[in-house]
């Protein structure tokens, strides 16, 4: 069997993704430190390390070559996904996270000081809330319904900005319940390595 380890290379070379090694020593030191402070702080309901791998990092790597700006904001980020993983894998992206809960905003900003990470800003507040500038891109991941995501997130919004939903089955049902000043500009399927679920990318714009 697989080491987690192992599981990051390979699962990134399935991804066709071109890593350095320093961010591979990144990727490994976040995944190490996750585990650490879950134990202690319950970050995330993922304990397994080779789950941890694949459920939180490359199912977050999947979206990387689908990011059309240099800037992301991710709402409810959690204990950093995707937006973090994202962040150590293309340094030239500018990325914002943000959340509610004290506990995992202090997580990542431990994370970006022990990586070094000059693309990263962490904000602990409510997304409906956070006053931040207009965005680009916004991304959840598992977050909220779409309509609330729409809500919530359209004050955050540029004029020409785009909401990325990371998803598991088509949602058709929360589609139809999305507000009328939103529409799906695109769906892609995506694959996980080592995962059968399904998965889709879902890219909302202004309608």
């Amino acid at each position: 069997m697989s080491t987690p380890q192992q599981l990051l290379h390979q699962g990134i070379d399935q991804l066709g993704l071109t890593i350095a090694s320093q961010t591979m020593t990144q990727l490994e030191c976040y995944v190490a430190a996750l585990q650490k402070w879950n134990a202690a702080f319950n970050l995330t309901a993922i304990r397994e390390p080779k789950d941890i791998v694949i459920k939180h990092f490359l199912d977050s790597l999947t979206v990387l070559p689908h990011l059309k700006h240099d800037t992301l904001l991710d709402v409810g980020t959690g204990a950093g996904f995707p937006a973090l993983v994202l962040a150590i894998a293309q340094p030239q992206l500018q990325v914002d996270l943000l959340d509610s809960n004290s506990k995992k905003t202090r997580f990542l900003r431990q994370m970006v000081a022990e990586l070094a990470l000059n693309n990263v800003r962490v904000h602990h507040a409510r997304v409906e809330q956070a006053n931040l500038p207009p965005q680009a891109q916004v991304i959840s991941r598992a977050f909220s319904s779409l309509a609330d995501f729409c809500q919530w997130c359209e004050h955050l919004l540029a004029e020409d900005g785009v909401l990325l939903a990371m998803k598991g089955q088509y949602p058709q049902a929360e589609i139809d319940d999305m507000p009328v000043t939103m529409r799906v500009l695109s769906s892609t399927p995506l694959r996980v390595p080592f995962l059968d679920d399904a998965r889709h990318l879902l890219v909302l714009g202004r309608a």
